[in-house]
Order: structure tokens, then sequence, then C-alpha cells
């Protein structure tokens, strides 16, 4: 049997970044199995297509999701990455979420 993801490296490194806006890059490469230079890469990616602000926080980074952008995809209607990942994040995940906008605010 072949294996293969429903979702992109980038779409699932934006899910982490989603359940915990203060993920480490070593995190995310661990979660998606691949190198910590290639979640790098990823999450530059996603920043300089306007997805994710980095924001630096001491030696750490926090991510702020752009939730009003519309997914990338070509042949889809418009629709805003928000709401794909409100429904792959599981309600634990956006409670964890949530509370921790609320305490950054």
């Amino acid at each position: 049997m072949t294996n293969w993801s429903f979702l992109t490296n980038h779409g699932r490194a934006l899910l982490c970044i989603a359940r915990d806006p203060e993920v480490r890059l070593r995190e995310i490469a661990a979660s998606l199995s691949i190198t910590e230079r290639r979640a790098y890469g990823i999450v530059n990616d996603l920043a300089e297509s306007g997805y994710i602000v980095k924001e630096k926080e001491g030696r750490r980074n926090r991510y702020q999701i752009q939730f009003h952008l519309p997914l990338p995809e070509p042949n889809t209607k418009v629709q805003p990455i928000g709401e794909v990942l409100a429904l792959l994040a599981s309600p634990q995940d956006r409670r964890r979420s949530d509370r921790r906008s609320s305490t950054a605010t």
C-alpha cells in the first residue's frame, strides 16, 4: 500500500501552528517527520505568502495566523483558511489556542 497524506507539509505545518502559536521548529519537524531545515523553509514560505506573521518573543517565535486569507487553491471557491483550520483542529486544540489568544491580548 502506498503512503500518502491528505494535506501537504505546508498545510500540516499551518495546523501545528494553529494548535500552538508558540510551537518550535523542532516540534513542527518532528510532527511532520522532516528536518528542522525543511520546517524552517516551510514556515518561511508561509510567512512570505502572508499566511502567518512571526513575532519574536525573547529567543522564541510566536506565530499569528492570518485566518481571513483565502485558501491558496486555484479551483476552489474563496474560503478563508481559518474555516479549514477550524474543521481540522480538534475541539481541544481550538480551546487551547483560544486561551492563548485571549491571554496575549
